[in-house]
């Protein structure tokens, strides 16, 4: 076997990282370890929502429908992904937030891969708009 090399299944091992499978956050020895890039399989049902914005973004993202109907927030726009390869682009310093109108898949592209992105549970929230780890 070469240690270089991971063979999976998107929608399983999006389970068990919060739907991220490539990124910093994964194992040094691992070969989706990136800090270049992360990748994120979403799978979402109706109406989940980002608990708050990310503010301050110092990644650029890509996020592309597979399936469903999805909504992405940004400052003074509000963008419909609602085709299967609608997507939507934003660079370092636009910050964003998503709603699932229908049940969607969506595929996530953000680089660099840097902590301090996740948005913690309601009793973890931090002052500074939830910037913590993946």
């Amino acid at each position: 076997m070469n240690d270089s090399v991971y063979v999976g299944n998107a929608g399983k091992d999006a389970a068990l990282d919060r739907g991220w499978i490539l990124g910093h956050f994964k194992d040094a020895d691992d070969p989706r370890h990136s800090e270049d890039v992360e990748i994120k399989w979403g799978v979402h049902p109706p109406g989940d929502e980002r608990a708050r914005w990310v503010r301050g973004e110092e990644r650029t993202a890509l996020l592309v429908l597979i399936s469903g109907r999805f909504r992405v927030e940004l400052p003074g726009r509000s963008v419909l992904l609602e085709q299967q390869g609608d997507y939507v682009v934003w660079g370092r310093g636009v910050d964003h937030s998503w709603y699932a109108e229908e049940e969607s898949v969506v595929l996530t592209v953000r680089w660099p891969s840097v902590p301090g992105y996740a948005v913690p549970p309601e009793d973890e929230a931090t002052a500074d708009g939830g910037r913590q780890a993946p």
